[in-house]
């Protein structure tokens, strides 16, 4: 009998060893670190959408807007490919990444960096490198760490952005189409300083610019070399982000017909664009958000400002309901304008005296839109991974009693407009 127990025990023993033995080899392998492969990803998508304007238009053009700027034209905004390993957010020792985003569309009229396929072909649709930047993550300083952004990259300021999918509606604001720039060439440190406070600090060639000074066919429009940072606030447990930025830096082209307009030297002559994005996630279902913009150009001694406030309301899985209201001051019509030719933007940027363009004046600028995300259920298939209908309606206007649109004959404009998201 004792001769049977003790074999037992001894079985029991033996089974606990080869349980602990298994369970430290588990332990072993979940401790050990994923291939650097694992996050590198391809995705993509497909962006086309059209704007009708209820106003005969005679320049062609919806005023007050640029990537939805062609009245009652369809267009292929964006054919995007964006391919990336993003730094690790929760790394605790050093990590690398990059990304690397192409688009083909209208929308790259207006996002080019100077320089690079900006004036290559003068077809409405154009080829344009979005972001090409190094990622690094650096456990210095904070528990939290500092990353650094090396390259090309997209602008902190605003509420909206280039990629479309990340946007609430189709047309975009007037924040984000003269308040704020879109892109930079520079190094950017984000340093995460605790769980709730980010601090952003860089420098940069400027707005849409690389390097290379100052002809009409150069990757920067002037000398001058500009300062992006601002602070990034986590609250309530990460319901409520404040992003409040700043973007310091000389911005207008260094040609004579400049040097003679603005009566400055355009090299030290400094645009500061300030903005604040705060977004609260009220619920699973309601997320209101707020935009607050001033720029200022010392050059041309005129500023502009303005708000705008978003709320977006998820019934279901299916459907949206999005709505935006802003107002927007342009002091003395500088910023606000109409691009009538494929190149005009650009040319403007470089500082191109053959540019065309539709002037505003001193306006007080109001627009309201109404508008769906409609994203059916999609079937399983290995090749489209969402499906989005952004349908909706949008009231432009003056406040001030001046008649910016429908080549400044009118007071407001009603359009009504639509795109199509395909998701890869």
């Amino acid at each position: 009998m004792l001769g049977k127990m003790a074999a037992l025990a001894v079985g029991v023993l033996a089974l606990s060893a080869t349980d602990a033995a298994q369970a430290q080899d588990q332990n072993k392998t979940a401790a050990m670190p994923s291939s650097w492969w694992d996050t590198f990803s391809i995705s993509g998508h497909l962006e086309g959408g059209v704007t009708f304007n209820t106003y005969p238009q005679p320049d062609g053009l919806n005023f007050g807007q640029l990537f939805t700027d062609k009245a009652n034209t369809p267009l292929l905004n964006q054919a995007l490919v964006t391919v990336q390993r993003p730094v690790d957010p929760k790394a605790v020792g050093y990590d690398f990444g990059f990304k690397f985003q192409a688009m083909y569309g209208t929308d790259a009229r207006y996002t080019h960096f100077l320089g690079q396929f900006d004036e290559a072909t003068d077809d409405i649709g154009q080829l344009d490198i979005v972001e090409a930047n190094l990622q690094v993550h650096l456990p210095w300083l904070t528990k939290g760490g500092i990353d650094l952004k090396i390259g090309e990259y997209v602008t902190l300021e605003g509420a909206e952005v280039i990629f479309a999918p990340d946007n609430p509606l189709h047309s975009h604001s007037y924040i984000f189409n003269f308040g704020v720039p879109l892109k930079h060439t520079g190094v950017l440190t984000t340093t995460h300083l605790n769980d709730w406070l980010d601090i952003y600090a860089g420098f940069d060639t400027g707005v849409n610019t690389t390097f290379g000074c100052c002809g009409l066919d150069t990757g920067d429009n002037n000398r001058g070399v500009a300062f992006h940072g601002g602070f990034g606030f986590n609250l309530l447990d990460g319901s409520l982000t404040i992003l409040a930025t700043t973007h310091i830096g000389a911005e207008n082209a260094n040609t004579p017909a400049i040097q003679a307009a603005c009566n400055c030297d355009p090299n030290t002559a400094l645009r500061y664009l300030n903005d604040i994005t705060a977004i609260w996630k009220v619920d699973d279902k309601l997320t209101l958000m707020a935009d607050l913009n001033y720029i200022r150009d010392d050059g041309f001694k005129t500023d502009g400002y303005g708000a705008a406030l978003y709320g977006m309301y998820q019934i279901n899985d299916l459907l949206k309901v999005v709505g935006r209201a802003e107002i927007w001051r342009d002091n003395s019509g500088f910023f606000v304008a109409g691009y009538p030719g494929n190149l005009d933007f650009v040319k403007v940027e470089h500082g191109d005296p053959s540019a065309q363009i539709v002037a505003g004046t001193p306006t007080t600028y109001a627009e309201f839109t109404l508008g769906l995300n409609i994203t059916p259920r999609m079937p399983d298939n290995p090749v489209v991974k969402a499906i989005i209908f952004r349908p909706e309606i949008r009231f432009d206007t003056s406040l001030n009693g001046t008649t910016p649109y429908a080549g400044g004959n009118n007071a407001s404009q009603f359009t009504i407009a639509s795109d199509i998201i395909i998701k890869f």
